[in-house]
């Protein structure tokens, strides 16, 4: 099973029933209709205050239904999701559905691909889901997935990957693939500040860097260049990587990993390395080891091994350097040694949080050969961006990947692919990203009945051999079903015992 994705603070007996107008009273703000739709009116707002949660239990959800695929994955995911509510609660609870527009659909209605009335229902009722939207094509127009994060700040990206038995893979143990991806979601390259190559606004940019911020120096950028800004933050970094560790805490993850490339980008990439481990062991000592710290306190049960040899196992070529550099090695597992000692020491460490960083580029060798080794990756946006679909591609691709955006107060899940609209409305793609995307949503709102309802079904409908066309091209001896019937057939499979 995957790890549980909860909201900070849920609090799921809380019940605003009793508010004979709830989106009025408790949104005083809030419309009363959006995008022309009035909101369902034997439903409740969920609420977000001071860092906790309130979920009633017939929460108003909006849902975007998406573009091409989007139709059929969206009905299918749907009768899912509905199914595992009644069956887990009885009737006690329902999520009242509410449908707002972005994409295709919403350029041919309001001419607009997302317009803000959809924007003001994802902000105002918190919690959404989606399916794949299109980016549209043609110059100055932003990917609708981006906007829509940056918009809410939406600052992680978190998306499980684990493997479910039967799934055909192209590795030969993907079983050994168990981890979380916290991407940050808000700068970085997709932070979207560029100029194009050969507009006054980038020759006077490249002026300025040529002119002023590389003068003296042997760099100079190419005067036909198109140029793009790559901010990395204190504050986006920080956040982000803070909610890694907690999550791996919370769920008993063995180690949050630094994925960066700051042997190259010191100052954006490397700065992530570093403001991470800042995160770790400011703020969470009591219950996070980091690497380097674990080198040195494992040699340290040598009573016999003095500092300095402890330095030169944790240094190699020690001997080499200069005095001040030894000096410094030297202090730091002096400092380690009586900092945290009696904490972590005498192999406690072994049951802390382990936070260390990787490479960009190693983590993709490594999630390969050595997949059993990583837990939880804490991510910049672009490298976070790749190495999500490298690793769902482990696990039988974007089809089944699950997604959710989530920040202080709003949170949206999405399919991780594409709209793939050769095979629109045709009744045949796989709905598996959608689906087990609202396992995440209702695991954050704390339905885990329902959650584990989808999941096991899921995973029983696969193990049947009854798959869409995308895995049963890929496994021998199995039926190929629709998209309604794949969900049909989890239906049919789900038992509230389970």
């Amino acid at each position: 099973m995957r790890s549980r994705l909860n909201c900070h603070s849920t609090d799921t007996n809380v019940s605003l029933k009793s508010c004979p107008h709830p989106t009025t009273e408790f949104h005083p703000k809030m419309q009363e209709s959006y995008n022309g739709l009035p909101l369902p009116q034997d439903g409740e707002p969920i609420e977000y205050s001071n860092g906790a949660w309130k979920v009633p239990d017939h929460p108003i959800i909006p849902f975007i239904e998406g573009d091409g695929t989007g139709r059929d994955i969206w009905r299918a995911s749907q009768l899912v999701f509905d199914a595992a509510v009644e069956k887990a609660y009885g009737g006690k609870r329902k999520v009242r559905w509410f449908e707002i527009f972005a994409g295709e659909k919403a350029f041919r209605e309001f001419k607009s691909w997302l317009p803000d009335d959809s924007v003001n229902a994802c902000r105002d009722l918190r919690v959404s889901i989606k399916g794949p939207l299109t980016t549209p094509v043609g110059g100055g127009i932003r990917s609708l997935n981006v906007t829509l994060r940056q918009v809410l700040d939406l600052y992680a990206c978190i998306r499980p990957v684990t493997y479910y038995t039967g799934v055909p893979s192209p590795v030969k143990y993907p079983e050994k693939l168990n981890v979380v991806i916290f991407r940050e979601n808000t700068e970085d390259v997709y932070a979207g500040v560029e100029f194009k190559e050969g507009t006054p606004e980038v020759a006077k940019l490249i002026s300025f860097l040529n002119d002023d911020m590389l003068k003296g120096t042997k760099k100079k950028i190419r005067t036909d260049s198109g140029i793009g800004i790559k901010p990395i933050s204190i504050t986006g970094t920080k956040r982000l990587v803070r909610y890694a560790i907690k999550y791996a805490i919370e769920n008993k993850r063995k180690s949050v990993t630094l994925v960066h490339k700051g042997n190259i980008m010191k100052f954006t990439e490397g700065a992530f390395r570093e403001w991470g481990y800042e995160v770790a062991v400011d703020e969470f000592r009591n219950d996070v080891v980091t690497e380097r710290e674990s080198w040195i306190l494992g040699n340290a049960e040598n009573p016999k091994l003095t500092v300095e040899e402890n330095a030169a196992l944790i240094e190699p070529g020690l001997e080499f350097a200069n005095e001040a550099f030894r000096k410094e090695i030297y202090a730091e597992v002096k400092h380690v040694l009586d900092s945290i000692g009696a904490s972590h020491g005498a192999g406690k460490w072994k049951t802390k949080v382990l936070i260390n960083d990787r490479i960009a580029d190693s983590i993709f060798q490594q999630v390969i050969i050595r997949p059993d080794e990583y837990s939880v990756l804490a991510c910049p946006n672009l490298n976070g961006d790749y190495i999500s679909d490298a690793c769902a591609a482990q696990v039988g691709g974007l089809g089944i990947a699950p997604g959710a955006n989530i920040g202080d107060g709003f949170a949206v899940f999405e399919a991780t692919h594409g709209t793939a609209p050769k095979y629109a409305d045709k009744d045949v793609i796989n709905p598996g990203s959608v689906m087990l995307s609202g396992v995440m949503m209702f695991d954050f709102l704390g339905w885990t009945e329902a959650a584990r309802l989808i999941e096991n079904s899921m995973a029983k409908t696969i193990q049947q051999k009854f798959v869409t066309y995308d895995f049963e091209r890929q496994m021998q001896g199995a039926t190929k079903v629709g998209t309604s019937e794949f969900a049909t057939r989890m239906i049919a499979n789900m038992d509230a015992r389970s």
